[in-house]
């Protein structure tokens, strides 16, 4: 069992699930290293922020000499890698940031990875594990039928997704090259507390208490399976722990719906929850130009993560998108200051 873990991209949405969950449940010594950009929030991490199971350091993942010190000094017995760019409009906008995060960062991790692992000692390099967490949208758009199953051949549309195959490509040749003991899980759409609100569901959510539009892309019948983040923490421990070494595995909620069905659901929420005076919350969805290469449609086929390693999902979507709304309805403390400063709310990625 792991004891001591290097979580990269910590103070992130999906990071800091798995930040709080390694220390509350797990009672794992984690040392997270993130360059805190403008979707990284520490007070994420409130809950653990006095825990001496959690320590920070403000570290950018290009920086060789910066992660070779965090790995002497902490002496990891596993590695996540999450620190992304992640935004699909905001590598339309600015793809440069992409590429260097996503691909040179995922590079020099390897790197210092790799350096590291070859000086423990033979039974802790048997224990040792790189744990790469990437996206299903490095596998394209789907069409009406079918699932992105392990097999599914790359075929990346976005800057964004481009990048995420690339560093997928990366971890998997150090895997076969150098024989560094990796693990990759791509994962379909999350959603849950503490993500950043230039996402779809939290804009919406803010937007409507703002009484603002409720911008929905195109005709609204993008297809998206949505995951709720405590269940992808749960699901990424588990794979680091007792996953194949070289194997990917799809970390999916079985919960497709579109992105109007989304927009719809939570305004239905909130006409209950926090009812408007005369109206409901749906009067205020807009319909937008479409986003450019909008992939029509995602959907996971979890089987391989289910039935080898007994993960399952604990929230369909209409429990976890009440659980969400009602976070965000209690929770102005921490998303406040973010719409104040910095995402307001305005549209991106129109190239």
């Amino acid at each position: 069992m792991m004891k001591k873990v290097i979580v990269t991209g910590g103070a992130g949405f999906i990071g800091s699930a798995v930040c709080r969950y390694l220390v509350k449940e797990r009672q794992v010594e984690v040392l997270n290293l993130d360059k805190l950009t403008y979707a990284g929030v520490p007070e994420s991490l409130k809950e653990i922020e006095d825990s001496p199971l959690y320590r920070f350091a403000k570290v950018d993942v290009c920086d060789k000499e910066a992660v070779t010190e965090a790995f002497v000094d902490f002496q990891p017995d596993a590695v996540m890698h999450l620190a992304a760019e992640s935004h699909v409009d905001r590598s339309i906008d600015g793809p440069s940031a992409f590429i260097e995060t996503n691909i040179v960062g995922t590079y020099n991790m390897l790197g210092c990875a790799r350096e590291y692992w070859n000086e423990l000692s033979t039974d802790r390099k048997k224990e040792f594990r790189f744990h790469h967490i990437s996206t299903d949208e490095v596998y394209g758009s789907l069409g009406a039928e079918g699932l992105f199953e392990e097999t599914t051949s790359y075929d990346p549309r976005s800057p964004y997704s481009a990048s995420k195959a690339s560093s997928d490509h990366l971890v998997m040749a150090w895997f076969h090259t150098y024989g560094l003991p990796v693990v990759i899980t791509n994962c379909s759409n999350n959603y849950g507390p503490y993500h950043f609100p230039e996402k779809l569901i939290p804009l919406v959510i803010l937007n409507a208490l703002d009484e603002k539009p409720l911008p929905i892309y195109g005709k609204g019948d993008n297809i998206r399976d949505w995951l709720y983040v405590e269940d992808h923490a749960r699901a990424l421990v588990t794979v680091v722990e007792t996953g194949r070494l070289g194997e990917t595995y799809n970390v999916g909620g079985r919960n497709e719906r579109t992105n109007l069905e989304v927009v719809e659901t939570i305004c239905s929420i909130l006409d209950e929850l926090r009812p408007r005076e005369s109206a409901s919350y749906k009067d205020l969805i807009a319909f937008v130009t479409d986003r450019p290469g909008h992939d029509a449609r995602y959907a996971i086929d979890a089987t391989k993560l289910e039935t080898e390693l007994g993960w399952k999902a604990q929230e369909d979507f209409d429990s976890g998108i009440r659980k969400t709304v009602q976070w965000y309805l209690d929770n102005a403390w921490w998303w406040k200051p973010l719409r104040e400063g910095r995402y307001t709310g305005e549209r991106l990625g129109t190239a």
